[in-house]
């Protein structure tokens, strides 16, 4: 029996073979196996004979994408209608072989209205060639494979884990293949050609992306491999002299909008590792570039309603009126579902791929954080939910929290050496105090002890509470009602507490459950790094005290700041059990992973270990938990020191023919598979969760412990004991601990664990 979670693995696993995983000898990276990039089959969801379905009429052509074939227009809506792929993306990675104009002329007879399926089918097999061939697999002639790092991780399986995580790199490093590059005349593609080797993703994510690069130069400085890094920002750099800014992602389709502007970070934190600061020459004029091309195209002044102060902040605003060509058929049928009541007009057709569009800039695509009617739709069906997305709208914290800090961090470039300018200095200090002054005026809420987006639409401060709550502490904009008092510090930090108290897995960006992918139950990587960054950054004065403890008969959610949620308990995400049993919504029952001083798979408590220390411990333990439980119960294994799962028991995850998955996306439930909902299927690569897998190897590798891993037949299972509360292992788990030269242990052990039905 094939439970839910893992028939949404299990076609991860499908659609990520271009990113084979490298091979061991005894836990020792021996080297990195040759790459082939493979290319999707079609599948039709129609039998070839029927005709399309009727279009609605065509959007206007869009100026920053100016394509015949891969941007708004004839060619790419009809053959999205025909649904070939059950990933829009699919087709607009694809190459013509031949002459545009050769192309458009193929389509001439396929542009009618009683075109088959069968037809556009043909017409895309004779024209097109296989997606993502413009790039091609790169050697890592400086990789080492036993980085210093490593000795930082005490428990030998753990230690071995990350060195195949830190070998991921040989599989996801990536170029332009200039042999295969179409030059518009014979042949048409979407890659922007690179200068300079890059990291992937990874999956359907097969070129450079914008905010995702943050995340995998943390992990190439953990693995010392300063040379990509280095090439990563250079490439940005090509794009910042090209376009002015830096897109969303390596493709033409992306032309439209950015991400979160992490380039001036990544550049910092690139020279404080390599002390490189030869590439500030270049780097410095290109970084002022780009916070110009933000104030320009996505700043706004607010005047505040609680002071009157005027602030000059940033938000998320791309133009566009046509749907994004990777995401066509989904934006299409966004705005004309039929089964809702109400047809859009054209202009608000238009609008609504502009807010799609925002929201694809923000990264979090899509979350009701950007809702108007956040719970339109229930948690399944979304297209009336995104009806009402209003990004634009929005002011959000995380953005500015990210401007005010690369602001700081020019400021300090030009404070001495080589580019020392005092002027420079000036504005960029005077540009971060601005931003600082309307975060805390705007997004923070002292009364409920958290940052919240601003409103422009209500003119007001939202109450809707995110992981981005995280970002101005990770940004250094700590709140004097959080440096005034542990007990306010904790209420700011307490909902981490209660996940690891109530889920089995880590933190999630929201608590809402909606069936889009930046909501519950979904858990991003880049958030349990910027939550535990944010851990780290508080004062011991204020962090050192011991975990409170909930009163009397209730759960760890007392403890949050009234208001903070804005969700009752009993609406909190629920967390299943053994057997499928839910456990307690309300009461002390419902923390199922709490122990004594610590969390089921958070680590060991320490002696005179503080509350700060022991809430980033656990989560950095349950992040790792995540990613290494997710690998093993996908096929991953460690010669002479992890056996492979039987076939009997890879086969609920359909991995018998898998050697172990990095999912982009964990859950707040489980620990054992990928995050699941949105646009497309969880990808496995994956370049931000290496990333932080490898960060936290480093940070703290000291006090990672060797987690318990369900086992994938009893949570195949409808029998069997259901486990006794509190213990957290689950029924059916497998104990993993490690001696030196050996596994000890795979036991099955009686308690809690997770089953998705």
């Amino acid at each position: 029996m094939i439970f839910a979670k893992w028939t949404i693995v299990g076609y991860a696993i499908n659609v990520a073979r271009a990113v084979p995983q490298v091979s061991t000898t005894s836990g020792v990276l021996t080297g990195a196996p040759s790459i082939t990039l493979v290319t999707s089959v079609a599948s039709p969801t129609v039998p070839l004979t029927a005709t399309l379905p009727s279009q609605v009429p065509l959007p206007p052509v869009q100026a920053w994408c100016p394509s015949e074939i891969f941007c708004a227009g004839a060619l790419l809506q009809t053959v999205n209608v025909a649904e070939l792929w059950s990933d829009p993306k699919t087709f607009v990675d694809k190459p013509t072989n031949s002459s545009s104009q050769s192309v458009l002329t193929a389509f001439v007879p396929i542009n009618s209205t009683n075109t088959t399926e069968g037809a556009v089918l043909d017409f895309v097999d004779s024209n097109f060639r296989g997606e993502g061939l413009e790039l091609e697999a790169q050697a890592l002639p400086n990789f080492n494979a036993n980085p210093p790092f490593l000795n930082n991780v005490a428990d030998p399986l753990l230690r071995a884990f990350s060195q195949v995580v830190h070998g991921y790199w040989t599989q996801l490093i990536r170029g332009t293949n200039s042999s295969t590059l179409c030059d518009g005349k014979t042949c048409e593609s979407t890659i922007i050609p690179l200068n300079h080797t890059f990291v992937v993703p990874g999956g359907r994510f097969r070129e450079q992306y914008y905010w995702d690069s943050f995340w995998i130069i943390e992990g190439l400085i953990q693995s010392q491999l300063f040379d990509i890094a280095k090439e990563t920002l250079e490439n940005f750099m090509d794009e910042i002299e090209r376009f002015g800014f830096i897109p969303n992602g390596g493709r033409i389709y992306y032309l439209n909008r950015s991400q979160p502007p992490l380039f001036i970070w990544m550049l910092s934190t690139y020279v404080s590792a390599s002390n490189d600061t030869a590439i500030l020459d270049r780097a410095l004029p290109l970084a002022e570039r780009e916070l110009k091309w933000w104030r320009d195209n996505r700043s706004v002044n607010i005047t505040s309603p609680y002071t009157n102060k005027t602030y000059t902040l940033s938000r998320f605003s791309v133009t566009n009126s046509a749907p994004r060509p990777e995401s066509y058929l989904t934006d299409y049928n966004t705005a004309n579902d039929p089964t809702l009541s109400t047809p859009l007009t054209e202009s608000q057709r238009a609008e609504l791929y502009s807010e799609l569009a925002s929201g694809a800039e923000s990264g979090w695509d899509y979350s009701t954080r950007f809702i108007a009617l956040p719970v339109d739709g229930g948690t399944n069906y979304t297209a009336p939910a995104l009806r009402s997305v209003n990004v634009k709208n929005h002011v959000p914290v995380d953005l500015n929290s990210i401007l005010y800090k690369a602001n700081l961090i020019l400021a300090e470039f030009y404070r001495s050496g080589n580019h020392s300018n005092s002027t420079a200095v000036s504005q960029h200090e005077a540009a971060a105090a601005n931003i600082r002054a309307g975060i805390l005026d705007l997004f923070w809420d002292s009364s409920k002890l958290a940052f919240y987006d601003f409103n422009l639409t209500s003119n007001s401060r939202n109450n809707f509470f995110s992981a981005a709550t995280f970002y101005p502490l990770w940004a250094d904009i700590i709140p004097d009602e959080v440096l005034s008092s542990s007990t306010n510090a904790f209420g700011f930090f307490s909902t981490i507490n209660m996940v690891l108290r109530r889920y089995n897995g880590t933190y999630p960006t929201t608590f809402i459950e909606s069936g889009l992918q930046w909501d519950a139950p979904n858990a991003w990587p880049p958030h349990q790094y910027i939550a535990l960054q944010a851990l780290l950054g508080l004062p011991s004065n204020i962090s050192s005290g011991a975990i409170p403890q909930p009163p009397t008969g209730q759960s760890a959610y007392a403890l949050v700041p009234s208001g903070q949620l804005d969700v009752a308990e009993n609406a909190l995400p629920g967390q299943l059990i053994a057997n499928g049993r839910n456990a307690s919504s309300t009461g002390s029952s419902a923390d199922i992973n709490a122990l004594s001083g610590t969390f089921v798979n958070g680590g060991n408590t320490t002696a005179d270990e503080g509350w700060r220390d022991a809430l980033a411990r656990g989560l950095a333990n349950r992040y790792f938990t995540s990613a290494f439980c997710s690998w093993y119960a996908t096929g991953g294994s460690i010669p002479n020191l992890l056996p492979r799962l039987t076939n009997q028991q890879l086969n609920v995850s359909q991995s018998i023919n898998n050697t172990g998955n990095m999912f982009e996306k964990f859950s707040i439930r489980d620990i054992d598979s990928g995050g699941r909902g949105g646009e497309y299927t969880v990808q496995a690569g994956f370049g931000w969760t290496n990333g932080v897998a490898l960060w936290v190897a480093n940070t703290f590798g000291s006090q990672l412990v060797a987690p318990t891993c369900p086992d994938p037949l009893a949570e195949a299972s409808v029998t069997g004991s259901s486990g006794s509360t509190g213990s957290g292992k689950g029924n059916g788990a497998l104990q993993l601990s490690v001696a030196p030269r050996a596994l000890v242990g795979l036991a099955l052990l009686v308690g809690l664990h997770l089953m998705v039905v």
